[in-house]
């Protein structure tokens, strides 16, 4: 492992509360107080630069002897939201039951139901102490070549792990309705792409009916992530190629996990990659070492056993979900429900997507 920062000062930090977005410690440190123990007295609160989605807040709380005592709570966002949507309940009961037999869950701490504490239901949870690799490493933070592919594999092997949980013993059967899940999803996906789209973008039937004809006979149902990217792991500060912990579970439900892994291949974003797509990388899927998207595929296979002759099926499927929301996120812009300019030319980003379906499809992506 090559660095040149100290693993400590590369730990993921929390930053100033967003205006709008403050806790009203006058009602939450109380509640904390009585339903956790330890935790005692006004803690000083930071905020994380992510939470368009969900607001994500580190509470760090001052002890006697010196220390601090570090703890995340999640909440869901202000204003409306969609039927079923930042679901704070599932989420932490989710995770609460997925602990005992997944390692790289936080300990959940407490649920909170009662919207008058903060304005909204919460949770507090275990602070996991680590590095997360977002668009780009830490500064002056560097792995080599084959740590990366070390890290790599570590990363791919946590999601195998996820996929081969006894859903049914953990009890988490409840989750979701589980089979039948490729068609809901195709169904679904096609469904609010078209409600979303306005006149620049293509309508992509040749992909969406592409999907509806291809869809595979065999369907495999398991505890799936759905949101499974570099940047939702938390890695050791002192053993960076190691994962610590998975996060951001509001989309893990009873699916497939071909279509799983389908969903993290569309935001991989590889070393040769064309322009457009590196302008939109999100995790550090470029760094040497790092596999592309046919080892990915190719080691998922090998170490599940999956039978797959076409992979294609579950890497459109990827690319046409991440252009319906997209889309989705344009639509908004469009219709000057949001005037956020970073929305702006995403229309351009959907037809991007839809001509790598197209790829995809005839085997040359």
């Amino acid at each position: 492992m090559s660095t040149t920062e100290s693993p400590q000062t590369a730990i993921d930090q929390a930053g100033s509360v967003r205006q709008g977005e403050e806790l009203n410690l006058e009602t939450l440190s109380p509640w904390l107080a009585k339903h956790i123990s330890g935790l005692h007295g006004q803690p000083k609160v930071t905020q994380y630069a992510g939470g368009a989605s969900n607001w994500t807040y580190c509470l760090a709380f001052s002890n006697p002897n010196g220390t601090d005592t570090e703890v995340i709570l999640r909440r869901g966002p202000a204003g409306t939201k969609a039927k079923g949507a930042h679901d704070m309940g599932r989420e932490y009961r989710l995770q609460a039951a997925l602990k005992p037999v997944y390692q790289y869950v936080p300990d959940m701490l407490a649920h909170c139901e009662d919207e008058s504490v903060i304005g909204a239901e919460f949770y507090v949870m275990e602070k996991l102490n680590g590095i997360i690799p977002r668009k780009n490493l830490p500064r002056d933070f560097s792995l080599s070549a084959s740590d990366t592919r070390q890290l790599c594999q570590n990363a791919l092997d946590s999601l195998i792990e996820l996929h081969k949980v006894d859903y049914q013993a953990a009890q988490l059967s409840h989750i979701a309705k589980g089979s039948g899940y490729t068609q809901r999803q195709i169904d679904g996906w096609v469904g609010r792409y078209q409600k979303a789209r306005t006149w620049n973008v293509p309508k992509a039937h040749y992909v969406s009916d592409w999907l509806l004809d291809n869809m595979p006979a065999d369907e495999h149902i398991c505890l799936t992530h759905n949101d499974f990217r570099f940047d939702n792991l938390v890695l050791d500060a002192q053993s960076p190629t190691e994962i610590i912990g998975v996060l951001d579970w509001e989309l893990a439900t009873l699916g497939d996990p071909l279509m799983d892994l389908g969903n993290s291949l569309a935001y991989w974003v590889q070393a040769d990659d064309d322009k457009l797509a590196k302008s939109t990388r999100r995790q550090p899927t470029h760094l040497p070492g790092m596999y592309t998207r046919r080892e990915v595929i190719d080691y998922y296979l090998d170490k599940t056993g999956f039978n797959v002759d076409n992979f294609a099926f579950y890497e459109v499927y990827g690319l046409y979900r991440l252009a319906a929301i997209a889309q989705q996120i344009y639509y908004r812009y469009h219709h000057k429900q949001t005037n956020n300019p970073a929305f702006k030319n995403i229309w351009f980003f959907v037809h991007y997507l839809m001509w790598q379906c197209r790829k995809a499809i005839k085997g040359k992506r």
